[in-house]
Order: C-alpha cells, then structure tokens, then sequence
C-alpha cells in the first residue's frame, strides 16, 4: 500500500465484528494479458497472464493462504472484511468484519496465522482504531476457526501504537521460521518523516519488530526474544529487530530465512532489502541508495543498502513487496521473489542471494509484465501457486504463465 492509496473517510472503533455466511459466486472476467514496453524491454522476460478468480473484493489489503483447506485463502480488505475465497472454483464466504477508520491508509491491513493454527486457531491481525485519544494501529490476537460458521474473537491486544498521520503506517504481519511474529511499521506518515522516527531506536514507528506470542513476559501478551539486538539497551525499545524503515508495506521470509521487505519511497527511489538483525536500512537519512534529500552529503556509515532499487518514472512509483514462489506451474519463478508496483501496474521477479552468500545489490529483475491493476497484496495457496490482489477493482488474481 502505498502513498496513492485513497480510503474512504469512515471512523470506527475496531471492536465491533459481525460473521456474515453468505456464499458468493462471482463471475469470472477476462483474463489480463502482460505488455513489455519501457524500461522493462531491456530485462529479461518471463511474462505472466492474470486470471480472474473471484472480484467484490474492493481495497483489497492481504492474501494468505487457510491451511487444512485445499486452494483455499483468507483474503482482507481495507474496509474490515475478511473474506475465505475456494480459488479453485472462484466462490467466497465473507467470514466476519472489523469496525475500521478507511481514511487513506487506514484499515484491517494485516493477518499471519499462528504456525500451529490447526491445533490452537489463534491468528493475527493488523488494523487500524480510531478513537477520541487519536489514531493507533492494533496487532491483536483472535482465536476462531476461519473454516467454520462461528465468528472469530479477539482474545489479547499486543500492541497499540499511536499514528501521527494516516498513512505510513505499513500492515504486514509474518511468522519467521523461528516462530516469532514479525511486524513491520512505517515512519507514521505525512512526508519526508518529519518527526525523524526512522533513525529513533525509542520508537516503534520505523521498525521492524520480532516479538514472541507464545511466552509473554509478565503483564503483556508477547514477550521479547532474549536474542533481539536492543535487549538490555536503554535507548533502544527492545521490541525492534531492524530500523530505518519508512513503509515496509508488504514483506516474506525466503526459504533459507532471510527477512525480504518492500519498502515505499517518498519521492525517487523504491527498494527491496533483505532485513537483518540489528540493521539500520537508512530512512530518513538515505532514501534507497540514496542520500535524503538528494543534495545532502549524508553520512551512511553503518547503514544497509537494498538489494534492488528503481527509480520513480515509467517503472513506477509505489513498490508493492511480494513473496517468495514456491509452485509448479511457473517454472521460470522457482524460487524468485515476485513484486510489483502499484502505481504502473507492472509485475517483476528478483533472484534471491543463494542460501549462505551475502545480499549483494543488484540491478537485474525479470519483467513479468504491465497490467491494467494496482498491485497492493500477492499471495500463495497450499501448493505454492501466485496470487495477486487488485486494490482498485477488487479482482483476486491467479497468476499462470503466458500462452
């Protein structure tokens, strides 16, 4: 999600859920075919077609997979609504909704189900609340069966952080392969991070956080991992595993574990970066690569470059981080990081560092295609297979390779 993303102006108490059963079958549209033209002629080609699965599914936020239930996924919109979607015969049952602010970036803006969700039927969610104090952003746990008939609850608030502005404030939620919840938070928005929170360890806004649900410290519903790099720090808050950051909107763990965030630019430049512990990814000091502004002699000692970086023109002007393809039938993705940007439309993949070696920046991608779509979600089924969300038509995409 981006800076382009325009809400409508609801205020709400995110408390409020209501669970609607009404089955849905939406008639399948014509499927989008890639053009290559541009920058991307000069990169090599896998192109992709978009097939149609299901749409209603208007501002679209996150697609995840349900497990236990064959080609089905979970998908959420910025309004509130939770959606589980049977892909393999297009239809969708709008399992239950949060009463959310919209106004720009607001909204129910993230979900990661617990690794042992099956057994426990605890899951995650990111949303936004508007109350008389202000505007915050809630990580709270939820306990339900997503399968089922009955509405889901919420069990603990984790979080609730303050929001300066409605935008910036990210939404991704992820289980790292160490089984620690991973939250990503933008600066807090308006532009240029004018109060400086991407370089302030004593903020949570600008983070990357590795929290532990399952062993909550004495009265909270986390607890801190022993091993995250500010424990025991006084200028640090001890939640953050990673700073720098100005709206890791979208972000997936590679197969050898490594952390890969799309993180929105402000004015020139979007990046890819690959988030280690410890690691100060620039913002606001550096913009990508890039001294912030661009006329400042900025000192970057210390700081981590992205491993793919482009700047704003005909290529876009609004990353869209992605996930990592697992599946079959597109096998020239195997293995690559799909992404987007939501203000072209267009779709690319980026080859990974190999398991072991270092994140070296690079500037090949792969062109899977321009589209006439506003990337803001992709998402993977049970079998690996690639979704893509339309945020403006609210189409759910299946993504196949081109004829």
């Amino acid at each position: 999600m981006g800076r382009r993303l325009i809400g409508t102006l609801a205020v709400g108490a995110a408390l409020a859920v209501t669970a609607t059963l009404t089955l849905q079958s939406t008639p399948a549209g014509a499927a989008l075919k890639p053009v290559i033209d541009g920058p991307d002629t000069a990169k090599r080609a896998l192109p992709v077609v978009l097939v149609p699965v299901t749409d209603g599914l208007r501002g679209l936020t996150d697609i995840q997979t349900l497990p236990g239930a064959a080609g089905t996924l979970v998908v959420l919109t910025q309004a509130g609504v939770a959606w589980r979607v049977d892909a393999l015969h297009g239809r969708k049952v709008k399992i239950f909704d949060v009463d959310v602010p919209t106004r720009s970036e607001q909204g129910l803006l993230g979900l990661a189900l617990h690794p042992n969700y099956l057994k426990n039927k605890r899951f995650f969610l990111n949303y936004s609340v508007q109350t008389d104090a202000g505007r915050f952003t809630r990580v709270a746990e939820w306990r339900g069966d997503l399968a089922g008939d009955a509405p889901p609850t919420e069990h603990a608030v984790l979080l609730e952080v303050a929001q300066p502005w409605p935008n910036h404030n990210a939404g991704q939620l992820r289980f790292g392969p160490d089984g620690m919840l991973y939250v990503g938070f933008g600066d807090g928005g308006a532009a240029n991070d004018p109060q400086g929170h991407g370089q302030n360890l004593q903020t949570l806004l600008g983070g990357m956080l590795r929290l532990d649900v399952d062993h909550p410290d004495a009265g909270k519903a986390y607890g801190i991992p022993k091993d995250n790099p500010f424990v025991g720090r006084a200028d640090a808050r001890p939640e953050l595993w990673a700073w720098g950051l100005r709206n890791p909107w979208r972000y997936a763990f590679a197969p050898d574990g490594r952390l890969v965030v799309g993180d929105v630019g402000q004015n020139a430049w979007e990046e890819i970066t690959v988030v280690g512990r410890g690691e100060n990814h620039g913002w606001n000091t550096r913009e990508a690569a890039h001294c912030f502004p661009p006329d400042s002699a900025c000192d970057a000692k210390g700081m981590v470059d992205p491993i793919y970086e482009y700047p704003h023109g005909p290529l876009g002007s609004s990353i869209t981080g992605g996930v990592v393809y697992g599946g079959a039938l597109l096998k020239g993705l195997a293995g690559k990081y799909v992404f987007g940007d939501f203000g072209s439309g267009r779709l690319w993949a980026l080859d990974l560092p190999a398991a072991g070696q270092p994140a070296v920046p690079t500037d090949k991608a792969w062109a899977l295609g321009r589209f006439d779509l506003q990337p803001t979600a992709f998402g993977l089924d049970d079998q690996g297979e690639l979704y893509v969300g339309d945020y403006g038509a609210g189409v759910l995409y299946r993504v196949r390779p081109a004829p």
